[in-house]
């Protein structure tokens, strides 16, 4: 499933709000109906595959504890379905194990309650962002520089840094993200080597990262589903227990043909 790349302008991007609190949800529907988005509204899980089959998102607002179906039963099946769609889940809990498993079930970020609404539309305009498609064969803005023509291999992977493009040996390219092809160039760049979250944002600069957010987790997470056989138990990208991430593969560069 393709979506269209958000622009920020005129575009009228499609919201799909999932909340069993009837106020949030026409408060939200307000607010970003007001900001541009057409803004749909479901209560529950069934109300939010009609709502899907009736017109497909561009971003998932999601709670993150419902009745019935909670929200990781929802997210679980949104990453099975529609796999592209960006999910911001809205959480009253604060115990943060809750919130990475969340992420870790597809997330791309979450909002505690209770929120601001411009921080919700400045999330929302970010994830979709980082959500674009990278542009063929065209660097992000002020990205970190790369050898002209350059290709990384290790393992079965090769990443065309010309191209910004990750492909199998004698296989289909994979799609990333121009935020997703940042941050796997930055590690791949730096094999076996901890890098912490500070150090990541500097080599993956051009995107949107900030300090304070939870970006570089977010995308991890993603790029692992991209990458690894078995994403919760991952062999490329490891975590390193306060300290970051380590990419383990022996990393070779040659020039492109």
């Amino acid at each position: 499933m393709r979506l269209p790349i958000p622009t920020m302008t005129n575009a009228r991007l499609h919201i799909l709000v999932v909340d069993d609190d009837e106020r949030i949800r026409t408060m939200l529907q307000r607010y970003l109906t007001g900001e541009g988005f057409d803004v749909s509204l479901a209560g529950e899980g069934g109300a939010m595959r009609a709502a899907l089959a009736r017109r497909a998102a561009d971003l998932v607002l999601l709670d993150l504890m419902m009745p019935g179906e909670d929200g990781l039963t929802l997210i679980r099946a949104l990453r099975q379905h529609y796999p592209q769609v960006p999910v911001i889940l809205l959480t009253g809990k604060v115990d943060v194990i809750d919130r990475v498993v969340g992420l870790e079930a597809g997330a791309d970020d979450y909002i505690a309650k209770p929120f601001h609404l411009r921080e919700v539309l400045a999330r929302i305009r970010t994830v979709l962002r980082r959500a674009a498609p990278a542009p063929e064969g065209a660097p992000g803005p002020a990205a970190a520089p790369v050898a002209v023509g350059g290709v990384l291999s290790f393992l079965d992977w090769r990443l065309d840094e010309q191209k910004r493009e990750l492909r199998r040996a004698g296989g289909d390219a994979v799609a990333l993200t121009s935020s997703e092809y940042d941050l796997l160039h930055a590690l791949a760049s730096s094999p076996n080597r901890v890098l912490n979250r500070d150090q990541i944002m500097d080599l993956a600069k051009g995107r949107e990262w900030a300090a304070n957010d939870r970006a570089v987790d977010t995308q991890i997470v993603r790029l692992r589903r991209k990458i690894e056989r078995d994403p919760k138990n991952p062999e490329l990208i490891k975590t390193v227990r306060g300290a970051g991430y380590v990419f383990t593969a022996s990393v070779a560069r040659r020039q492109s043909a």
